[in-house]
């Protein structure tokens, strides 16, 4: 009887270690947090404009080159816009430090308030509980002209400029995404999706 009882407690003590194990992941997850960085490499057409500040500043040769792919009714935006990804949850304040691994992204950019292509994420990110951010790649590849054809061809390119040029940033865009987490009791998908900015991070 009293071996039966030692074996119950230990088994109740193991149970409530798992509990509060579980229960500190999920906190860690809850408070992984995102927001859009730097957008680099910025090609427009083909023309490289990330050291351009206003179209002034482009040259005869990429004038031309954008201009007859306006006329073409074909202006594709090629783009690394990177994710800053932090995990807080570095050991302070009673928690417990946490490393967490990004494991997808589904996501669907905005410009301008208008939804335009998907994807997911290329491979895991590890995020670790120390308080840093670690940026998160992702590649882009869009035709602005099928999404903004009404701005005419100024109106497509300034937008181009303000996204990746000079003095561009990543003020007119927002990701609309669903992270999923991988944690050792397996991979957490998030319960809603979230909208990412420029601004703040935001999280669950």
């Amino acid at each position: 009887m009293i071996r039966f009882v030692l074996i119950l407690a230990v088994g109740l003590l193991t149970s409530c270690a798992a509990v509060r194990d579980i229960t500190n992941t999920l906190t860690s997850i809850s408070r992984l947090q995102f927001k859009l960085g730097a957008v680099n490499n910025f090609r427009l057409a083909g023309v490289d404009i990330s050291r351009i500040s206003d179209p002034s500043k482009l040259s005869i040769s990429d004038g031309f080159a954008l201009g007859r792919a306006f006329t073409n009714k074909s202006l594709i935006a090629t783009f690394t816009l990177n994710v800053d990804a932090k995990n807080p949850n570095t050991g302070a304040s009673g928690t417990r430090q946490t490393l967490v691994t990004l494991n997808d992204l589904d996501w669907r950019l905005l410009l301008d308030e208008k939804p335009t292509i998907s994807g997911r994420l290329g491979r895991p990110f590890d995020v670790p509980g120390n308080g840093q951010t670690v940026a998160v790649p992702l590649e882009m590849s869009l035709d602005l002209y099928k999404f903004f054809a009404e701005k005419g061809y100024d109106g497509i390119l300034n937008l181009a400029l303000a996204l990746g040029g000079q003095q561009g940033s990543a003020a007119r865009i927002k990701l609309d995404a669903m992270p999923t987490v991988g944690t050792p009791f397996g991979p957490i998908t998030y319960p809603s999706r979230i909208v990412i900015v420029d601004k703040e991070f935001r999280g669950s």
